[in-house]
Parts: structure tokens; C-alpha cells; sequence
């Protein structure tokens, strides 16, 4: 049995060496791939330094035209303080011509309430005696009215004008 476990062994030998040098073989290629792999990906970040592409002229045209919004931007803002400060002087405004409308408003109230008052104050005589003659007058305008009218005689149209009437035949 020894001599079949060391015929075993010696078997074995050859088919252990050989692999172990297979797993170092496969283990450098995949060192050596990565390794690439890595360089690769640095090159291809650092290659956009290398190369000049259209995208690098459209950065420097921002950055000129962001010295011009910086511009236009302190503007804008000096434009929204100014109209800030004229809304300010608006509503003072508007609340002044609030207070003047509403001492006016005072002063309308004051003045109806004393007109009121006079009204309730004049004596119901005086104002009995002045409708008095009034009536009397619109009477005898009537009355004279009534009195200048004269009544037709004969025919009379329906319109009011009297009538012409046509001239008689003689009788033979």
C-alpha cells in the first residue's frame, strides 16, 4: 500500500506544480489587466487637459460673458432698490390721501347732521304757510286755463281743428 499511496504522490506532483503555476500565470494577467484598466481611466480624465475641444472655448465665452452678467446683475439690483424706494413713496402717499379723504368724509358727516338738525329745528308754521300760497297760486292758474279755452262750435276733426264744412246745394 505504500507503494501505491508513492506512486499516487509522484502522480499528483506533476498536476500540483503545473497548476500552481497556472494560478500565477492567471493572477499576473489579471494584475497586468487591472493595472491597464487603471491607467487607462487616467489617461482618458487627463487627455481632456491634452486636447483642446469646442466645449473649452464655450467655458471661456461663459466666463467673459459672466463678467457682463455681473455687470447687468448690479444693475438690476440698483434698478429693484430704486423702484423699491418709489413703492415706499407711493403707499406714503396713499396714506396721506387716505387721512385728507377721510377728514373730508368727517366734515360731510358734520355738515348732514347739522343741515339736519336746522331742518328739525324751522317751526311747522312757517313751513305751512309758505306751501299755503303756493297751492293757491296752481288754482288760479287753472282756473285761468279752464276759463281762456273756448269750446268749438260745429264740427269738430279728431285732431281738434274744427271742421270746414262743404257748401250747401240749392234745391231747384
Amino acid at each position: 500500500m505504500l507503494m501505491i499511496d508513492d506512486a499516487v504522490a509522484s502522480d499528483l506532483q506533476p498536476l500540483l506544480r503545473g497548476r500552481s503555476r497556472r494560478i500565477v500565470r492567471v493572477l499576473v494577467l489579471l494584475l497586468v489587466l487591472v493595472g491597464s484598466s487603471a491607467a487607462g481611466a487616467w489617461f482618458w480624465a487627463d487627455l481632456g487637459e491634452f486636447v483642446v475641444t469646442p466645449e473649452t472655448h464655450q467655458v471661456a465665452s461663459i466666463m467673459r460673458s459672466s463678467l457682463d452678467d455681473k455687470a447687468s446683475l448690479s444693475e438690476i439690483k440698483w434698478a429693484q432698490l430704486k423702484a423699491s424706494d418709489e413703492f415706499a413713496e407711493l403707499n406714503r402717499r396713499i396714506d396721506a390721501a387716505r387721512k385728507d379723504l377721510k377728514g373730508i368724509l368727517d366734515q360731510i358727516s358734520v355738515l348732514t347732521s347739522q343741515i339736519e338738525s336746522l331742518r328739525n329745528s324751522m317751526p311747522v308754521a312757517s313751513t305751512a304757510s309758505i306751501s299755503a300760497p303756493l297751492s293757491a297760486q296752481a288754482a288760479s292758474s287753472r282756473a285761468k286755463k279752464r276759463l281762456g279755452q273756448s269750446t268749438p262750435q260745429g264740427p269738430v276733426s279728431v285732431g281738434g281743428a274744427p271742421v270746414i264744412a262743404a257748401p250747401k246745394a240749392s234745391a231747384p
